[in-house]
């Protein structure tokens, strides 16, 4: 219990007749009785559960296995094992609609390509940018830093680790400790140390010598030198070799400065704040993060499109120039889109770098889908959850939707939610069917919730019309409406035209249904009807704090009908 909650219940102890204002009358309440009562959740956890893992279905989850995309996944493969063979890997544009497997698919080679990098030894590092939330040049370079800033802190202090070690065996060594069980002393040396000796790694230090740092003394030493160290004794016995055999080293004071030189590397490093450095100073603490250590990094930009509709092509072109400059480590890029002609708008040199590969990855159909909620239905449901007809209609809801996988997953796991809100012991195809309705609604909501105010205000007006009656409601109508709205809000009034325009737009986002029609020598009208749930819609708009203003539409509205 935390302090405020102690605090709190010290407050009800009241002694005497002196209540505070509080009523001591508790009726019939025993309050001796040390019965456990029946808390909020005690009845909802009664129920058998329905789920075994409930968060396979959910999008961000990354399945072992893919089906249905094993072309993609081998395509993508072909391509990216460059970098286990320490070449840079040709960058990849994937394409496809949403819920057709691409950030998936992705996902699932860069694991495999990380797992494999790891063991065959080969530096490799993937990372996976969301720019549909890191939607900026500045937020995309400054994540990127700071996670490369990270992981190579994370190294340094590996071999530290490792020097400190040398440096303790030495010392044991010196000391005239006993030798292993094996009879020898034998310290294994990271290879990495000695590849780092011999090229000039930048920290954003350019002053900082590194030409004399630990030179490889193992070339100091011939066969017979290396024998004759750690070679027989005159009474035949083996002698532990020396600590420093094995390593680039030949003193104990070239690693004291080795750790000193790595400490000053990792003190270097500063992270980029969110907001507030020059994008250049941001783009070179990047640069020298992904140049520190010699690797093949593969950056995964997720929803690409965004990033170049809101901040152009400058990212995609710093980055697909990158390797002409870097000395170290070399960088691939994966972009990912749902928009398939989003490269039209970018500049023709990033155009012809960045899409070196391309892979479509087509919608599902309703077999595929099958296939993919049964492979995971059986690690996310207990035995028997599922009725036989709930993955067939799922199935065919998502293929009516250009075959989106994600869809159905949320349908499925949604289904099985309101059964187990309904302690139901299966789920069954009513659930589904609840299940549409409620995803659709949720839909409704949020795309309503994020109409701009004009918007907000015309199809305000629309429901005020539906809502006294008046059907096949015309533009003209609703203008009328929508401008004393405006008056009650003080917002802007738009010209008919733009009223027009606007309706076009909520009948493209499947909010109202507006059909032009014919009314012979009076010229053409829209008929316009409401395409959602008029209630919900309502109370979504009233959410919004500028049109909660309007006091009491009901009276003008109704001086307009008599009019």
């Amino acid at each position: 219990m935390s302090d405020d909650d102690t605090e709190f219940t010290g407050s009800n102890d009241v002694e005497g007749d002196d209540t505070h204002g509080f009523s001591t009358d508790f009726g019939d309440t025993e309050l001796g009785d040390d019965e456990p009562k029946q808390g909020l959740f005690d009845d909802l956890l009664s129920g058998e559960p329905i789920f075994e893992n409930k968060e396979v279905l959910r999008p961000s989850y990354t399945p072992h296995e893919l089906p249905h995309r094993s072309d993609q996944i081998n395509k993508m493969a072909t391509i990216l094992v460059a970098a286990l063979r320490g070449e840079t890997p040709s960058n990849i544009l994937i394409y496809g609609k949403t819920g057709t497997g691409k950030t998936a698919s992705a996902k699932f080679v860069s694991k495999e390509l990380e797992s494999t990098s790891q063991k065959y030894s080969v530096p490799c590092d993937v990372e996976y940018i969301n720019c549909e939330v890191t939607d900026t040049q500045y937020r995309v370079l400054a994540q990127l830093a700071n996670k490369f800033i990270e992981k190579n802190k994370e190294r340094i202090d590996e071999r530290i680790d490792s020097l400190e070690d040398l440096l303790e065996a030495v010392e044991e060594y010196e000391d005239g400790a006993a030798p292993s069980a094996d009879g020898s002393e034998h310290f294994d040396y990271p290879d990495e140390f000695a590849d780092a000796s011999e090229s000039d790694v930048s920290t954003g230090d350019d002053n900082r010598d590194t030409s004399s740092e630990f030179p490889v003394e193992t070339e100091g030493y011939s066969d017979g030198d290396t024998a004759g160290e750690s070679g027989a004794t005159a009474d035949g016995d083996a002698e532990p070799s020396h600590p420093l055999a094995s390593t680039p080293f030949d003193s104990v004071t070239e690693i004291e400065d080795r750790i000193d030189s790595l400490e000053e590397d990792k003190d270097s490093f500063e992270d980029v704040p969110m907001t507030g450095w020059p994008t250049d100073r941001v783009y070179n603490v990047f640069f020298d993060a992904v140049d520190y250590d010699e690797r093949v990094v593969v950056i995964m930009l997720d929803e690409i499109d965004k990033l170049v509709e809101k901040s152009g092509d400058d990212t995609l072109y710093n980055l697909s120039r990158m390797n002409s400059e870097l000395e170290n480590s070399r960088v691939s890029i994966i972009g990912i889109s749902n928009d398939l002609k989003f490269t039209d708008f970018l500049d023709p040199r990033v155009k012809s770098s960045l899409g070196e590969e391309e892979i479509v990855f087509p919608p599902y159909d309703a077999n595929q889908l099958r296939d993919i909620l049964e492979h995971r239905s059986d690690v996310a449901f207990k035995d028997g959850a599922l009725s036989e007809d709930v993955i067939p209609l799922c199935a065919a809801f998502a293929a009516q939707e250009h075959g989106d996988a994600r869809r159905a997953l949320d349908l499925l796991r949604t289904a099985g939610e309101l059964a187990e809100r309904s302690q139901a012991e299966t789920i069954v195809e009513e659930h589904v069917r609840q299940a549409q309705d409620k995803i659709e609604l949720d839909r409704v909501v949020e795309v309503v919730r994020t109409l701009p105010t004009q918007s907000k205000l015309v199809l305000f007006a629309i429901i005020l019309l539906e809502k006294n009656g008046v059907h096949s409601i015309n533009t003209g109508e609703v203008f009328n409406i929508y401008k004393r709205l405006c008056e009650e809000i003080d917002a802007d009034v738009l010209t008919q035209r733009r009223v027009t325009d606007l309706i076009s737009e909520l009948d493209m986002l499947g909010i109202v249904n507006a059909v032009v029609v014919s009314k012979g020598r009076y010229g053409r009208t829209k008929e316009i009807s409401l395409s959602v749930p008029l209630e919900e819609t309502e109370a979504v708009l009233l959410s919004d704090s500028r049109l909660s203003d309007i006091d009491d539409i009901q009276p003008f509205v109704q001086a307009r009908f008599e009019n």
